[in-house]
């Protein structure tokens, strides 16, 4: 080993040492810009604080208090409480929007009443829902950090290295959950209700409004605050109504969204360059490769057609309810207004949440919304609000990515059964008939006894 390695290796057992000792007089700055933090002294300190914390109680698993402390710290900067009167008008605006509700679709109203929530306790009671998402990939990152500082590591350290890989993965797990936490905490600025980016934080059959959040929305519109608080009460109130209706929808599309995440896979490669060419005093480069995504390489075609599945679903949902919400706002005389700055909100997606897309690799907003509204309006207005809303009983009887491109199938089916026609059996349906029937696939006849001969030799 030359002179070079040997005094690199004395500098970083030097720092090793002082950092755990909870000296921060080398550059703990610079480790809070990588992390993303300001640098102010308070900052610091709080990082340097959250991983000695991991250090000292090294698990396989990630602190996620971390990314709870995070995000509520942010979301309580420029906090404003809502007054009495704020109050007062938004619960009238839900009053107002369940009775609309009422009147265009059959799908019951909730049995708790909605709340509201400043933006601290939206960062608190969504960050479960949140860590579920984002676990897979800090998990990858984790791994993935510790495989490249074994591979990187000099001879004489690897040995301690392998055995303290758990040490690594907790710190590694506590930079991505700093990372979280800041992500949420500044979306915790952004989104006006619960059900905002289209996925349910909330427990089942919550809806809830950030009155904050709600008032900076409706800033330099020509809008009456009213209408404002009524079209955003009917659309929380429509999709809570929506997932505790489906009971099933909720888990199918957090199942679909984790097992997404979890067939994400950290580019060691582009994490070794990093390692090889990481400059101390300039961080920047490492926390800008966390956040931007590049990390994360392409995605595989298992991935594409998962992600391309999950999207449909995300479309028929916020299609579901941008048509029920405007079917129930018809009368507002604003209602097209509001309608409009809702969909510019969601096209342009806000920092935060852009972060999250590429922090995790999803983006949340669904592509193919436009679409879905259109087959969700053209089945309203062919069979009605009771036989569309019917489709939500089953995760079978929902539209396909092929109703939403072509609608005038499912409409034609749709309107024949609600004459009375014979549904047309596809060749799936007939092959479920023929098993029920206990007929073979080419609708012969079981041979009798077959099922008692018992065992048969393998």
């Amino acid at each position: 080993m030359s002179d070079d390695d040997r005094n690199d290796d004395d500098e970083l057992r030097d720092m090793l040492r002082r950092f755990l000792a909870g000296d921060v007089s080398f550059d703990a700055g610079a480790l809070a810009g990588a992390a993303g933090l300001p640098g102010d002294a308070a900052s610091i300190q709080a990082l340097i604080s959250q991983l000695q914390s991991a250090l000292r109680s090294p698990s396989d698993g990630i602190n996620w208090d971390v990314a709870q402390e995070q995000g509520t710290a942010i979301a309580s900067k420029d906090a404003v409480e809502a007054t009495a009167a704020e109050r007062a008008a938004l619960d009238q605006a839900f009053v107002v929007a369940a009775l609309w509700l009422d009147e265009v679709t059959s799908i019951s109203e909730l049995t708790t009443t909605p709340v509201l929530l400043s933006r601290r306790r939206w960062v608190k009671d969504t960050m479960p829902v949140w860590r579920q998402l984002a676990e897979p990939v800090a998990t990858s990152i984790s791994d993935a950090l510790t495989e490249v500082m074994q591979e990187q590591a000099p001879e004489e350290l690897r040995g301690m290295l392998q055995n303290a890989g758990h040490i690594v993965r907790a710190v590694g797990g506590t930079l991505f959950a700093v990372q979280l936490g800041q992500v949420v905490g500044r979306l915790s600025a952004e989104v006006v209700s619960g059900g905002d980016v289209g996925i349910p934080l909330l427990k089942d059959g919550t809806a809830a409004l950030l009155p904050q959040n709600v008032a900076s929305f409706g800033d330099g519109l020509d809008i009456p605050d009213d209408q404002v608080a009524i079209y955003l009460a009917v659309r929380e109130l429509a999709h809570a109504r929506l997932f505790r209706h489906a009971k099933w929808l909720r888990l199918q599309l957090i199942t679909s969204i984790t097992e997404f995440a979890r067939g994400v896979r950290i580019d060691t490669d582009r994490m070794q360059e990093l390692a090889e060419g990481f400059d101390p005093s300039n961080p920047e480069e490492l926390r800008e490769a966390m956040v931007s995504g590049a990390l994360i390489p392409p995605r595989t075609p298992e991935q594409q057609a998962a992600l391309s599945r999950l999207e449909t679903m995300l479309a028929l949902i916020e299609g579901w309810v941008d048509v029920v919400t405007a079917r129930a706002t018809a009368r507002l005389p604003k209602s097209d207004a509001v309608a409009e700055t809702v969909r510019r909100r969601r096209a342009a997606g806000g920092p935060a949440e852009s972060a999250f897309a590429t922090l995790v690799g999803l983006e949340l907003r669904p592509r193919r919304l436009r679409e879905a509204a259109a087959m969700w309006a053209q089945v309203t207005d062919a069979v009605g609000g009771d036989e569309r809303d019917r489709l939500w009983s089953h995760p079978d009887l929902l539209p396909t990515s092929e109703d939403v491109d072509d609608p005038s199938r499912l409409v034609a089916r749709l309107t024949a059964s609600a004459g009375g026609a014979e549904p047309e059996y596809d060749e799936l349906d007939e092959a479920i008939a023929a098993m029920l029937r206990g007929e073979d696939p080419d609708g012969e006849q079981p041979q009798e006894g077959a099922a008692d001969d018992g065992p048969q030799p393998v």
